[in-house]
């Protein structure tokens, strides 16, 4: 199925927002592009017109997600691919994280993703279709060290859309979380820190240090492998982008089976009486 979409996209002014926004435009799709600042779009509507919708968009105020989602569909009549993108890295040791910025992670990579949610359901739910993409990360299945509010975030992300996915399977609504592992899209310029603690400064670094030029995969190669899914009639689940990040998850879950099967005795005294 490659018929022409509509788009709503939330960050659609910087990473992998724009990379999808953009390509999406190219191949003749129409997209409601959102932006805190819509005049970073402005690139985008000199060169695509018409077939692009941008408005401003702070996801963490609800009753504003509600109106641009409701603006966007009375605008081109439908909407056909929810990409709920928006959110940026809140990164330090768990000692050093500060409550306020904490918060806003959440109230922005979780809170904001919920509405974006809750306001196109019931719009996917008359049309009997749609395809909701949440983007999560390599985070959002490894927790790693000094990676702050940000992993915890992007697995809160996981578990929201998994849960949707069954909520709304009967109702012709597609869910697919997008898993993208490491790529050069400047989003370490998106990345906030707390004052930090010297004595975490060696695992921050071990952890910098771990990361390879190789590991870096090129944003606009990911384009064919989003429009892969939302042009599938039965897309996955989850899709992984970039190689490495397939060999990390499948490292993690071998070491979690692992895990499992040394203590499943103890689990399953755990169960009690009833068990034995």
């Amino acid at each position: 199925m490659t018929s022409t979409k509509v788009w709503f996209v939330t960050g659609a002014s910087r990473g992998f927002g724009l990379v999808w926004t953009e390509a999406a435009l190219k191949r003749g799709d129409r997209v409601v592009a959102t932006a805190r600042n819509p005049a970073a779009l402005g690139d985008l509507v000199t060169a695509y017109g018409d077939a692009v919708l941008a408005l401003p968009l702070d996801v963490t105020d609800r009753d504003a997600v509600f109106t641009a989602v409701d603006q966007a569909r009375q605008h081109f009549g439908r909407l056909d691919v929810i990409l709920s993108n928006a959110g940026y890295g809140y990164m330090g040791a768990i000692e050093e994280l500060e409550p306020a910025q904490a918060k806003a992670s959440f109230d922005t990579n979780v809170f904001g993703t919920m509405w974006v949610l809750q306001a196109a359901l019931p719009i996917l739910r008359a049309q009997a279709s749609g395809h909701i993409l949440t983007v999560s990360s390599v985070g959002g299945v490894i927790g790693f060290p000094t990676g702050g509010t940000y992993p915890a975030t992007k697995f809160a992300v996981e578990a929201l859309s998994e849960a949707l996915a069954a909520e709304v399977a009967a109702f012709g609504i597609k869910v697919t979380i997008i898993e993208p592992g490491h790529f050069a899209t400047g989003f370490r310029a998106a990345v906030q820190t707390p004052p930090a603690i010297d004595v975490y400064n060696p695992i921050r670094q071990a952890i910098r240090a771990s990361f390879k030029p190789e590991d870096f995969g090129d944003p606009l190669a990911t384009s064919a492998a989003i429009f892969e899914a939302v042009d599938a009639n039965d897309p996955p689940l989850r899709l992984v982008l970039g190689s490495t990040t397939i060999a990390k998850f499948k490292a993690v879950y071998e070491a979690r089976l692992t895990n499992w099967h040394k203590w499943e005795a103890i689990s399953n005294l755990a169960q009690g009486k009833a068990y034995m």
